[in-house]
């Protein structure tokens, strides 16, 4: 079966000094009008006690400059803005922050009949034109927006938003329940394992050394009572730290994104926990290995690569038992039975030889097919 997604391209851009000129009034220009529209929404609140309706449009009378970038970046600034108060009122989230220079970089702009196109070896853009690109792949469909990006290391980039249809992959007649750790990455109930492979950890020793230095160019700068805006030195020191933390985070996106399409393209039904990931990081001791495996971005990606290519993903309570149930008789344990630094146990019921990981996944897999046959089942009662 075939259906319709809104996919996400990240492409590398290499825009001329004209070009990154630009680039950098639109960041300034949007940041300015978010910062604005959202100081004179609380004033007038302060005053009134009812929401201020501001456009961008308002302000470019007063600020001439702002009719120097695209339009559409202003006006998706307007409808971010909405989507953050919505979110705040309606559903609980923090209320909008005030953008800082520097921080998050970026303008989206709309494609409107191909002022947002590729070619193989740039990408066009409204006001801007042709921008040297290296395109990895061809963009298959509509291209819907452009986000324009900055990252603290200097480089450039923008994501497409593209319309484009997907068919769903091959059935496997394979199921798999998934545990997640800090040694293994995963273990699945086949047995297997993937091993954790620690980006962070590995240049911990080379980040660290960068960071000494940038601590150091900081507190020459302080005391020779320089900005540090205007000390070259620490400037390039930091887009070094910036540099070693961006090669982190682009080997663990590409890691998961292989592994995540590997398991929804060999399996039909994936089990996996729930994990209360923002509760577990606030035990020190492992918070940062928690975050350096990115849990949660790996449980989001198989969750959209399920849906996208037909395949069914579900999460198992994160109260469930898995790890001391017996996955051969069902026997449960206590924990005082089962501490955490016992990896095997015999299970005391049937004598089952059990490996704690592959034992956890086994069940995780057996409670998730329950569960998908629950829905079948509720979903027939209801036809």
């Amino acid at each position: 079966m075939s259906k319709q997604i809104l996919k996400a391209h990240k492409i590398r851009l290499y825009p001329t000094e004209d070009q990154q000129i630009f680039f950098a009034k639109s960041f300034g220009c949007t940041r300015f009008i978010w910062n604005k529209m959202l100081s004179d929404k609380i004033e007038h609140y302060k005053e009134s006690k009812t929401e201020l309706k501001n456009t961008p449009a308002q302000y470019k009378t007063e600020f001439e400059w702002l009719k120097e970038i695209d339009s559409l970046a202003l006006a998706n600034v307007q409808q971010n803005l909405r989507s953050a108060y919505n979110k705040f009122f309606k559903q609980g989230s923090g209320f909008p922050k005030f953008k800082k220079k520097g921080i998050k970089d970026s303008y989206t702009t709309n494609n409107q009949k191909g002022t947002v196109a590729v070619t193989q070896s740039s990408v066009k853009l409204p006001k801007i034109g042709h921008i040297k690109a290296k395109v990895h792949r061809s963009i298959n469909g509509l291209i819907k927006s452009a986000t324009i990006s900055k990252s603290p290391s200097g480089n450039y980039h923008v994501s497409l938003l593209v319309e484009t249809v997907v068919d769903d992959l091959p059935k496997t007649q394979s199921n798999t329940g998934i545990d997640l750790g800090l040694i293994d990455f995963i273990v699945l109930s086949d047995g297997s394992k993937v091993a954790n492979p620690k980006f962070l950890s590995k240049l911990q020793n080379k980040l660290a050394r960068e960071q000494k230095i940038l601590a150091k160019r900081r507190l020459v700068a302080k005391t020779q009572q320089r900005k540090l805006s205007e000390s070259s030195n620490y400037q390039k020191q930091k887009t070094k730290v910036a540099k070693v933390y961006e090669k982190i985070t682009n080997a663990r996106k590409d890691f998961l994104h292989k592994l995540s399409f590997n398991l929804i393209k060999n399996h039909d039904v994936i089990a996996i926990e729930d994990l209360n990931v923002k509760g577990m990081v606030k035990n020190h001791k492992l918070a940062k290995a928690i975050l350096d495996s990115s849990w949660s971005t790996f449980t989001t990606m198989l969750a959209y690569k399920a849906d996208w290519y037909g395949k069914e993903l579900v999460k198992i309570d994160r109260w469930y038992p898995s790890s001391k149930t017996c996955s051969g008789c069902g026997h449960l344990l206590t924990k005082a039975e089962l501490p955490l630094s016992v990896r095997s146990w015999d299970c005391p019921s049937c004598l089952q030889k059990n490996n704690r990981d592959i034992n956890a996944s086994l069940n995780i897999l057996n409670e998730g097919l329950r569960l998908v046959t629950l829905k079948t089942v509720g979903v027939t009662g209801l036809a």
